[in-house]
Protein backbone atom coordinates (compact mmCIF):
# COMPACT_ATOMS: atom_id res chain seq x y z
CA UNK A 1 0.00 0.00 0.00
CA UNK A 2 1.24 3.50 -0.86
CA UNK A 3 2.88 5.34 2.02
CA UNK A 4 4.64 8.61 2.66
CA UNK A 5 8.42 8.29 2.84
CA UNK A 6 10.58 11.03 4.35
CA UNK A 7 14.01 12.22 3.26
CA UNK A 8 17.10 14.00 4.51
CA UNK A 9 18.87 15.77 1.65
CA UNK A 10 22.38 16.92 2.53
CA UNK A 11 24.33 19.59 0.68
CA UNK A 12 27.58 21.11 1.96
CA UNK A 13 26.96 19.45 5.33
CA UNK A 14 23.51 20.97 5.87
CA UNK A 15 19.97 19.70 5.50
CA UNK A 16 18.53 21.46 2.47
CA UNK A 17 15.73 21.29 -0.04
CA UNK A 18 17.04 22.06 -3.51
CA UNK A 19 15.45 22.45 -6.94
CA UNK A 20 16.84 19.25 -8.42
CA UNK A 21 17.35 20.47 -11.96
CA UNK A 22 19.75 23.19 -10.74
CA UNK A 23 21.96 20.87 -8.71
CA UNK A 24 25.28 21.38 -10.43
CA UNK A 25 28.72 22.61 -9.44
CA UNK A 26 27.95 26.24 -10.23
CA UNK A 27 26.76 27.93 -7.07
CA UNK A 28 25.18 30.80 -9.02
CA UNK A 29 22.83 28.34 -10.73
CA UNK A 30 21.80 26.53 -7.56
CA UNK A 31 18.25 27.22 -6.41
CA UNK A 32 17.63 26.33 -2.78
CA UNK A 33 14.14 26.21 -1.29
CA UNK A 34 15.20 25.72 2.31
CA UNK A 35 18.26 25.45 4.55
CA UNK A 36 17.53 23.97 7.96
CA UNK A 37 18.93 25.32 11.20
CA UNK A 38 18.66 21.77 12.56
CA UNK A 39 21.32 19.11 12.03
CA UNK A 40 20.67 15.87 10.20
CA UNK A 41 20.29 13.93 13.44
CA UNK A 42 17.30 16.08 14.39
CA UNK A 43 15.34 14.87 11.38
CA UNK A 44 16.38 11.25 11.87
CA UNK A 45 15.10 11.44 15.44
CA UNK A 46 11.90 13.09 14.24
CA UNK A 47 11.28 10.26 11.79
CA UNK A 48 12.18 7.65 14.41
CA UNK A 49 9.74 9.12 16.93
CA UNK A 50 6.97 9.03 14.32
CA UNK A 51 7.83 5.52 13.04
CA UNK A 52 8.53 6.80 9.53
CA UNK A 53 10.66 3.96 8.22
CA UNK A 54 12.28 3.73 4.81
CA UNK A 55 13.66 7.28 4.84
CA UNK A 56 16.53 8.05 2.50
CA UNK A 57 19.54 10.17 3.44
CA UNK A 58 21.11 11.51 0.24
CA UNK A 59 24.54 13.17 0.16
CA UNK A 60 24.44 15.69 -2.68
CA UNK A 61 28.12 16.20 -3.36
CA UNK A 62 31.14 16.23 -1.01
CA UNK A 63 31.30 17.34 2.60
CA UNK A 64 28.25 15.46 3.81
CA UNK A 65 29.69 12.29 5.32
CA UNK A 66 29.69 13.49 8.93
CA UNK A 67 26.12 14.76 8.68
CA UNK A 68 24.99 11.47 7.14
CA UNK A 69 26.67 9.47 9.89
CA UNK A 70 25.00 11.67 12.50
CA UNK A 71 21.60 10.88 10.99
CA UNK A 72 22.34 7.16 10.85
CA UNK A 73 23.53 7.23 14.45
CA UNK A 74 20.25 8.75 15.59
CA UNK A 75 18.28 5.82 14.18
CA UNK A 76 20.65 2.88 13.58
CA UNK A 77 19.55 0.21 11.15
CA UNK A 78 16.54 2.14 9.89
CA UNK A 79 17.71 4.66 7.28
CA UNK A 80 18.95 4.32 3.71
CA UNK A 81 22.00 6.30 2.62
CA UNK A 82 23.14 7.32 -0.85
CA UNK A 83 25.55 9.63 -2.62
CA UNK A 84 29.06 8.50 -3.47
CA UNK A 85 28.38 4.88 -2.57
CA UNK A 86 30.45 2.27 -4.40
CA UNK A 87 31.95 -1.18 -3.91
CA UNK A 88 34.72 0.19 -1.69
CA UNK A 89 32.52 1.78 0.98
CA UNK A 90 29.10 0.12 0.79
CA UNK A 91 29.87 -2.37 3.56
CA UNK A 92 31.28 0.35 5.79
CA UNK A 93 28.09 2.39 5.57
CA UNK A 94 26.03 -0.62 6.63
CA UNK A 95 28.25 -2.33 9.19
CA UNK A 96 30.04 0.65 10.73
CA UNK A 97 27.76 3.64 10.17
CA UNK A 98 24.43 1.88 10.74
CA UNK A 99 22.62 2.26 7.42
CA UNK A 100 19.78 -0.16 6.81
CA UNK A 101 20.52 -0.06 3.07
CA UNK A 102 22.83 1.74 0.66
CA UNK A 103 21.60 3.56 -2.43
CA UNK A 104 23.68 3.62 -5.60
CA UNK A 105 23.44 5.48 -8.90
CA UNK A 106 26.48 7.10 -10.47
CA UNK A 107 28.88 4.26 -9.70
CA UNK A 108 26.82 1.99 -11.96
CA UNK A 109 27.33 4.30 -14.95
CA UNK A 110 31.01 4.89 -15.73
CA UNK A 111 31.15 7.53 -18.47
CA UNK A 112 27.36 7.40 -18.55
CA UNK A 113 27.10 3.76 -19.60
CA UNK A 114 25.54 1.07 -17.43
CA UNK A 115 28.00 -1.49 -16.05
CA UNK A 116 26.70 -4.85 -14.85
CA UNK A 117 30.17 -5.74 -13.46
CA UNK A 118 30.00 -2.68 -11.21
CA UNK A 119 26.58 -3.70 -9.95
CA UNK A 120 27.90 -7.20 -9.33
CA UNK A 121 30.86 -5.77 -7.39
CA UNK A 122 28.59 -3.80 -5.06
CA UNK A 123 26.47 -6.87 -4.41
CA UNK A 124 29.62 -8.89 -3.73
CA UNK A 125 30.81 -6.24 -1.26
CA UNK A 126 27.48 -6.59 0.54
CA UNK A 127 27.93 -10.34 0.76
CA UNK A 128 25.46 -10.95 -2.02
CA UNK A 129 22.62 -9.55 0.11
CA UNK A 130 20.39 -7.63 -2.28
CA UNK A 131 18.17 -6.66 0.66
CA UNK A 132 20.89 -4.16 1.59
CA UNK A 133 20.82 -2.48 -1.81
CA UNK A 134 18.58 0.21 -3.29
CA UNK A 135 19.13 1.24 -6.89
CA UNK A 136 18.45 4.91 -7.59
CA UNK A 137 17.11 5.38 -11.11
CA UNK A 138 16.48 9.10 -10.76
CA UNK A 139 15.77 10.39 -14.21
CA UNK A 140 15.05 13.27 -16.53
CA UNK A 141 12.45 13.40 -19.25
CA UNK A 142 13.51 13.45 -22.89
CA UNK A 143 10.97 14.47 -25.50
CA UNK A 144 7.42 15.70 -25.05
CA UNK A 145 3.91 14.37 -24.92
CA UNK A 146 3.28 10.74 -25.79
CA UNK A 147 6.79 10.50 -27.23
CA UNK A 148 8.52 11.39 -23.98
CA UNK A 149 10.90 8.93 -22.33
CA UNK A 150 12.91 8.95 -19.12
CA UNK A 151 16.65 8.40 -18.90
CA UNK A 152 18.65 7.81 -15.73
CA UNK A 153 20.55 10.96 -14.72
CA UNK A 154 23.77 10.86 -12.69
CA UNK A 155 26.28 13.35 -11.27
CA UNK A 156 23.74 15.35 -9.27
CA UNK A 157 21.13 14.65 -11.97
CA UNK A 158 23.08 16.66 -14.56
CA UNK A 159 24.40 13.88 -16.83
CA UNK A 160 22.06 11.65 -18.80
CA UNK A 161 23.14 8.01 -19.03
CA UNK A 162 22.46 5.43 -21.72
CA UNK A 163 19.78 3.72 -19.62
CA UNK A 164 16.15 4.43 -20.37
CA UNK A 165 13.81 3.78 -17.47
CA UNK A 166 11.41 1.26 -18.94
CA UNK A 167 10.21 -2.31 -18.53
CA UNK A 168 13.46 -3.76 -19.88
CA UNK A 169 15.77 -1.87 -17.52
CA UNK A 170 13.52 -2.49 -14.52
CA UNK A 171 13.40 -6.21 -15.32
CA UNK A 172 17.18 -6.27 -15.62
CA UNK A 173 17.84 -4.56 -12.31
CA UNK A 174 15.13 -5.62 -9.88
CA UNK A 175 16.56 -9.14 -9.29
CA UNK A 176 19.69 -7.37 -7.97
CA UNK A 177 18.17 -5.03 -5.36
CA UNK A 178 15.45 -4.77 -2.74
CA UNK A 179 13.83 -1.59 -4.01
CA UNK A 180 14.11 1.41 -6.31
CA UNK A 181 14.33 5.11 -5.51
CA UNK A 182 13.34 7.30 -8.44
CA UNK A 183 13.48 11.08 -8.37
CA UNK A 184 11.86 12.84 -11.29
CA UNK A 185 14.65 15.41 -11.39
CA UNK A 186 12.72 17.84 -13.60
CA UNK A 187 9.97 18.00 -10.94
CA UNK A 188 12.20 17.88 -7.87
CA UNK A 189 11.79 20.86 -5.54
CA UNK A 190 9.28 22.71 -7.74
CA UNK A 191 6.12 21.77 -5.80
CA UNK A 192 4.17 21.80 -9.04
CA UNK A 193 2.88 18.26 -8.94
CA UNK A 194 4.15 14.77 -9.64
CA UNK A 195 4.97 13.18 -12.99
CA UNK A 196 1.73 11.23 -13.23
CA UNK A 197 2.75 9.25 -16.29
CA UNK A 198 5.99 8.10 -14.67
CA UNK A 199 4.22 7.02 -11.48
CA UNK A 200 1.71 5.03 -13.52
CA UNK A 201 4.47 3.34 -15.52
CA UNK A 202 6.51 2.50 -12.41
CA UNK A 203 3.52 0.64 -11.01
CA UNK A 204 3.26 -1.34 -14.24
CA UNK A 205 6.97 -2.13 -14.49
CA UNK A 206 8.06 -2.80 -10.90
CA UNK A 207 7.37 -5.88 -8.82
CA UNK A 208 9.53 -4.72 -5.88
CA UNK A 209 9.01 -1.64 -3.68
CA UNK A 210 9.59 1.69 -5.41
CA UNK A 211 9.66 5.21 -4.00
CA UNK A 212 8.90 8.17 -6.28
CA UNK A 213 10.10 11.69 -5.43
CA UNK A 214 9.58 14.94 -7.27
CA UNK A 215 6.86 17.57 -7.14
CA UNK A 216 4.83 16.21 -4.22
CA UNK A 217 2.84 19.05 -2.66
CA UNK A 218 0.18 17.77 -0.28
CA UNK A 219 -1.99 14.90 0.89
CA UNK A 220 -3.90 15.02 -2.39
CA UNK A 221 -0.70 13.98 -4.14
CA UNK A 222 -0.38 11.01 -1.80
CA UNK A 223 -3.91 10.02 -2.72
CA UNK A 224 -3.11 10.54 -6.40
CA UNK A 225 -0.02 8.32 -6.27
CA UNK A 226 -2.05 5.68 -4.46
CA UNK A 227 -4.74 5.83 -7.15
CA UNK A 228 -2.40 5.91 -10.15
CA UNK A 229 -0.20 3.08 -8.87
CA UNK A 230 -2.84 0.91 -7.27
CA UNK A 231 -0.99 1.32 -4.00
CA UNK A 232 2.30 0.00 -5.40
CA UNK A 233 4.37 3.22 -5.36
CA UNK A 234 5.42 5.24 -2.30
CA UNK A 235 5.82 9.03 -2.35
CA UNK A 236 8.47 11.27 -0.85
CA UNK A 237 7.42 14.85 -0.12
CA UNK A 238 10.23 17.31 0.62
CA UNK A 239 10.01 21.05 0.01
CA UNK A 240 6.26 21.22 0.67
CA UNK A 241 6.62 19.83 4.23
CA UNK A 242 6.33 22.22 7.15
CA UNK A 243 9.51 20.80 8.75
CA UNK A 244 11.36 21.96 5.62
CA UNK A 245 9.79 25.41 5.58
CA UNK A 246 6.92 24.41 3.30
CA UNK A 247 3.24 25.26 3.60
CA UNK A 248 1.69 22.46 1.58
CA UNK A 249 1.44 19.78 4.22
CA UNK A 250 2.33 19.11 7.84
CA UNK A 251 4.55 16.17 8.73
CA UNK A 252 2.02 15.12 11.37
CA UNK A 253 -0.64 14.87 8.66
CA UNK A 254 1.61 12.58 6.61
CA UNK A 255 2.14 10.44 9.69
CA UNK A 256 -1.62 10.24 10.20
CA UNK A 257 -2.10 9.40 6.51
CA UNK A 258 0.31 6.47 6.82
CA UNK A 259 -1.47 5.16 9.90
CA UNK A 260 -4.79 5.39 8.08
CA UNK A 261 -3.43 3.21 5.24
CA UNK A 262 -2.43 0.55 7.73
CA UNK A 263 -5.97 0.26 9.02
Amino acid sequence: MTKFRPCIDLHAGQVKQIVGGTLDSTSSALRTNYVSAHPAGYFASLYRDNSLGGAHVVMLGPGNEDAAKEALGAWPGALQVGGGIDDSNATQWVEESGAEKVIITSFLFPEGKFSQPRLDSVLAALGGDKEKLVIDLSCRKVGAGDESKWFVAMNKWQTLTDMEVNQDSISLLQPCCSEFLIHAADNEGLQKGIDEKLVTKLAEWCSIPVTYAGGGRNLDDLELVKKLSGGKVDLTIGSALDCFGGSGVKLEDCVAWNKKQQT
